[in-house]
């Protein structure tokens, strides 16, 4: 009976026992006394890329997870674009491309950790940097600051978002380690100190005091002063190519003791369009990463995977300089997500201090060429107007922005008469510089020339009074970096003819993507011989293809280009793939990924041609190939770099 009651207590002491291990709280924290970051009580070092889900298909994530996981990453970080899940007040998008709970279990379940950057501003080469264009609708609106309007939105947006972050915090079974507080604050003109003591606290009201937040700035005492406050772990980015003690003791000025953070290491540069496509040595690249890990350094690597500016997400710089499509970066992984030769040079020197995951790397997905494709014209896009304006036109005596027509993307249609009779070439200007950010003009439905935001503010036109004009005004992407962020789209001040200012416009919103996606622009379509006038009005084409059947393993990824086209935004099967403007490059190929495509029936093709196409003169052809290009002017490297040099 004793010995019966010895064995009760004795199991019961193991269960519970048991029971305490596995209830062990997880943790992860900052050890000062040893400069190293904590995790569950040992000492820990990330190596992290980037990846932004926001701009891979949801069907890729877990193949680039995999990628980065077999290069020996333990670590991911990501942002989180404001205006990706908010595209209006009060209306959320969580769903397909923009599940981030989804990403983030994929992350936890490839078995990476998480370095979670939710803003609300992020930067990212993305439009207006992942606040939503929506915030604009109060004109004076201090974005980034302690403004009543600004912080309303931000405490409800974060009271949305930061909730569902908590699960999937370390200390709460997932795999988010650390969180950022903004991006970049030491490079912005306001320097509002309660603006990142707001920030804090109400990360720290949702998200507890456990975790660890962090804020990142440029490598130089000069932002620190602006971007670091006491109770937030202050880190630093640089590139490769310099001196990297140098860049690390701008951090310890800062951060005299905790571990040392390069939260943005560049492995390449970003593109915009008119530029060279931005490419960085791998051998710099491997050597200034070996200098970072051989000093103890935690380290992520901006970019890992690229991605893809879809629709009309990129961003801008100032003076205004829109990105490409193609968010490829230079990155170890390239924008489709295939190896590159960078990719297995960074493993090589990870190796050097982790060990790497054993099994083969996850081989780059393959292409297709579908060959040309012929398209036909349907119509004008101010033939089409009033099916693509839904809501129809609004009358005002002078211009509307993009935000007073509650349009934040896309294009709006501007329309008058001639007042005068304009029998010789007269100026059509924007003196204050206010086609934000590129117009289409055409009188009688004849084109007269290109207006461009700091390139070309007048053209010459003719015609009689009463005139039909019509000015297509194209967003190109809003500023993301700076202090001009607060980017206004459309015409944003007056146009004049000669001396006199033109009134009483006519301006239509247009839901292109709606009616591309409903198939509306074939009803209308014109039965006409394309116009031969070069440059020719915006206008839409159309064409067609099928999926050759025989073939195993299709569909595949594959890449358009557009021969002889000009520029303009392109639709497959109703995605909008983003612009194309090959005749300024880099940029000549766009990336097509493979959910878009379809071997149920033929994949439609429409293209928005803005400048000219080549339909009335040559072969009217779109074609796909297996290859891209993303360098039509040639390549450049950098040395030591930072976001700061755009400023």
């Amino acid at each position: 009976m004793a010995f019966s009651n010895v064995r009760i207590v004795l199991v019961y002491s193991l269960a519970l026992t048991t029971q305490i291990t596995c209830a062990s709280p997880r943790t992860f924290s900052i050890d000062y006394q040893n400069d190293c970051f904590l995790k569950d009580g040992e000492p820990f070092r990330y190596i992290s890329g980037s990846i932004h889900y926001s701009r891979i298909p949801q069907i890729y994530w877990k193949d680039r997870l995999l990628k980065m996981y077999m290069a020996g990453l333990n670590t991911i970080q990501t942002y989180i674009p404001w205006n990706f899940h908010e595209p209006a007040p009060n209306h959320y998008n969580f769903s397909g491309d923009r599940d981030l709970e989804h990403f983030l279990h994929l992350a936890q379940e490839v078995g990476l950790l998480v370095i979670l950057r939710p803003g609300p501003y992020i930067c990212a080469e993305w439009d207006m940097g992942g606040l939503p264009a929506w915030l604009l609708n109060k004109k004076d609106i201090v974005l980034r600051s302690s403004d009543a309007d600004y912080i309303a939105a931000v405490d409800k947006w974060m009271g949305k978002l930061l909730p569902m972050i908590k699960p999937f915090l370390y200390q709460k079974g997932g795999p988010i380690i650390t969180v950022q507080v903004e991006n970049e604050y030491g490079s912005y003109f306001a320097c509002d100190y309660n603006y990142l003591r707001h920030l804090t606290q109400l990360f720290r009201s949702h998200l507890g005091q456990e975790v660890v937040l962090f804020t990142t700035d440029g490598a130089g005492v000069g932002y620190l002063r602006c971007g670091a406050l006491q109770g937030i772990y202050a880190t630093v980015d640089f590139g490769p190519g310099g001196n990297v003690s140098a860049a690390f003791a701008a951090q310890r000025y800062a951060e005299p003791h905790g571990p040392l953070v390069n939260s943005e290491f560049y492995t390449g540069w970003l593109d915009h369009w008119g530029g060279h496509h931005s490419v960085v040595s791998s051998a710099i690249v491997a050597k200034s990463l070996n200098e970072i890990l051989a000093m103890g350094a935690n380290v992520n690597m901006y970019m890992f995977i690229g991605g893809t500016n879809f629709g009309y997400w990129n961003g801008a710089n100032t003076p205004y300089a829109p990105q490409p499509t193609s968010y490829d970066y230079d990155a170890p992984l390239s924008e489709a997500g295939d190896l590159t030769d960078k990719y297995f040079a960074i493993r090589d020197v990870i190796k050097m201090y982790n060990k790497i995951p054993e099994g083969p790397v996850p081989p780059s997905t393959p292409k297709y060429a579908y060959g040309l494709v012929k398209m036909t014209k349907l119509q004008t896009v101010s033939d089409a107007v009033d099916l693509l304006s839904f809501s129809g036109p609004v009358k005002s005596t002078f211009p509307l922005s993009f935000s007073e027509m509650k349009q934040y993307f896309g294009f709006l249609l501007y329309r008058t008469k001639i007042p005068v009779d304009c029998s010789i070439p007269t100026p059509l200007s924007s003196p204050l510089n206010g086609v934000h950010d590129r117009a289409y003009v055409s009188v009688n439905g004849v084109a007269a020339g290109i207006l461009e935001r700091d390139k070309s503010i007048s053209i010459n036109i003719t015609g009689k009074a009463g005139s039909q004009v019509d000015i297509l005004v194209e967003n190109m992407g809003r500023v993301n970096y700076g202090k001009d962020i607060n980017d206004f789209k459309g015409l944003i001040s007056n146009l004049t003819l000669g001396s006199e200012v033109l009134r009483n416009w006519m301006i239509y919103s247009l839901s292109i993507d709606e009616a591309v996606s409903k198939g509306l622009l074939h009803a209308g379509a014109s039965q006409g011989t394309p116009s031969s006038a070069d440059p020719s009005t915006p206008a839409f084409y159309t064409g067609s293809f099928s999926i050759p059947s025989g073939i195993p393993d299709l569909p595949q990824d594959t890449y358009i280009q557009f021969p002889n086209w000009g520029k303009g935004q392109l639709w497959i099967n109703g995605f909008n793939l983003g612009r194309y403007w090959p005749s300024r490059g880099p940029q000549v190929t766009l990336f097509v990924p493979v959910h878009v495509l379809s071997t149920a029936a033929p994949n439609n093709v429409t293209v928005l041609e803005l400048e000219s196409a080549p339909c009335s003169q040559g072969a009217c052809t779109v074609e796909f190939t297996c290859t891209p290009i993303l360098s039509s002017k040639g390549t450049h490297g950098w040395g030591l770099f930072n976001k700061e040099d755009l400023s």
